[in-house]
């Protein structure tokens, strides 16, 4: 009759579940997580000023799509509380870019795709640990099929890009929690 040493069979994935266990208890160096973002403890808030819209071209919805989706992304993704201003954690800036180009021609020299970019100025203030504020320009685009007028896909656009920013944006905030 044979019989299965269990602890032979078990012993890696015990093992390698162990280093994971551990590995993530030192590198959250006391703050909580939540989507990999690993705030510090003393942060209990964040508030998201008005981004004014002053770019050459203008989308009229783009701010309030900018500042809601930053809104959210920090709500769903901390545990931290949105407040209307002064926050622990402050973003402010403003839309300094918006444009329309050719992305791609044919050999005909006909425009087959154009690409929308967007570029937002945004000034983190990080009251806890003030060396990890930044000043910075953030840029995303999305091309589009030449054939369409902006006019009728210009939401659906603005909101994909928004969308990368926004993920930059939370990124470069949480790189150093």
């Amino acid at each position: 009759m044979k019989t299965i040493n269990i602890f032979k069979t078990l012993w890696l994935p015990v093992v390698l579940a162990s280093c994971l266990f551990f590995t993530g208890c030192i590198f959250m160096k006391g703050g909580y997580s939540l989507s990999g973002a690993s705030v510090p403890e003393a942060a209990k808030t964040f508030s998201v000023a008005y981004f004014p819209n002053n770019a050459p071209m203008v989308s009229p919805t783009l701010s309030t799509t900018l500042v809601e989706q930053l809104k959210d992304k920090f709500s769903r993704q901390t545990k931290l509380q949105l407040v209307e201003d002064n926050g622990d954690f402050e973003f402010e800036g403003e839309i300094v870019g918006y444009s329309s180009t050719t992305a791609s021609v044919s050999s005909n020299d006909y425009a087959l795709l154009n690409r929308l970019t967007i570029k937002v100025k945004v000034r983190f203030t990080n009251k806890i640990e003030p060396d990890n504020s930044f000043n910075r320009e953030f840029s995303a685009f999305a091309d589009y099929d030449s054939s369409q007028l902006l006019t009728d896909i210009q939401s659906d656009l603005d909101a994909e890009i928004v969308k990368q920013i926004v993920n930059d944006i939370f990124m470069a905030a949480a790189s150093n929690w």
